[in-house]
């Protein structure tokens, strides 16, 4: 079962959430503050870690900021109903998702359960003639109809949640991954904020146009870390965001 990083500095939270993930047959490894989560995720990584923000010695917002320095495990950040600022922030560095406090117990299983769905590679098959057959009938490669995108300089593999970008990597989160492949896989074609949420969120997590935005931007910021002239992003104001066609 998969292993769920708990980082709080709630005893009651730590103690009351460990016990309601475990007998839903999760691993737990709690931490009850950033300094120490981040030294024990270095030496040994979870599947998905569950952040407070604010907390002593080290807070969610620095310690998710260290950890994506050389990790893009899925996390959830707790916050209080005020700290939209702090949601935000956090979507900006990566987060994949937030519940706000107080919070039930269920809710939090099935967003867990939610992110961790959204990072499992998806079943495919073939014909064995390395073609298959769309929804009209059509043969498409195997590649393709498996999910591996090829867009220019662009490369995806959903079955690797590996992208490059002409030839060089470009490490990103569950959430950027999912955004970028529903962009790419028709590329000249607006894809609203609404069909993004679709793509990139079960559907009982609701987020609104903020949270999509956040994403973009660090997907931007993400390929241009390796070429300044990255541009295949494109935002129509008012409508959404396309993929730049070749």
């Amino acid at each position: 079962m998969p292993t769920v990083a708990l980082v709080d500095d709630d005893r009651n939270i730590l103690t009351s959430v460990q016990m309601a993930l475990e007998a839903e047959g999760f691993t737990v490894r709690t931490y009850s503050d950033g300094a120490a989560a981040l030294e024990g995720l270095a030496g040994k990584p979870c599947d998905v870690g569950v952040f407070d923000i604010k907390m002593p010695r080290m807070d969610g917002m620095e310690l998710l900021r260290k950890l994506r320095q050389t990790s893009e495990m899925p996390v959830i950040f707790l916050t209080s109903k005020d700290d939209e600022i702090d949601e935000l922030f956090g979507l900006k560095l990566g987060a994949d998702d937030y519940i706000k406090k107080p919070f039930s117990q269920r809710l939090l299983i099935e967003r867990i359960r939610a992110v961790l769905r959204r990072g499992s590679p998806k079943d495919s098959s073939g014909n064995g003639n390395g073609k298959s057959s769309n929804s009209n009938g059509e043969l498409t490669s195997t590649t393709e109809a498996q999910g591996v995108i090829e867009r220019g300089r662009l490369e995806m593999d959903p079955e690797r949640h590996a992208c490059t970008w002409g030839g060089k990597p470009v490490t990103l989160t569950v959430t950027e991954f999912l955004i970028l492949h529903s962009l790419a896989q028709r590329p000249g074609y607006v894809k609203s904020r609404d069909a993004l949420m679709d793509a990139a969120y079960d559907d009982q997590v609701y987020v609104d146009d903020r949270t999509i935005d956040s994403h973009i931007k660090r997907l931007r910021k993400k390929f241009k870390a390796v070429d300044t002239e990255f541009d295949a992003i494109e935002t129509l104001y008012g409508v959404g965001y396309r993929y730049k066609e070749e």
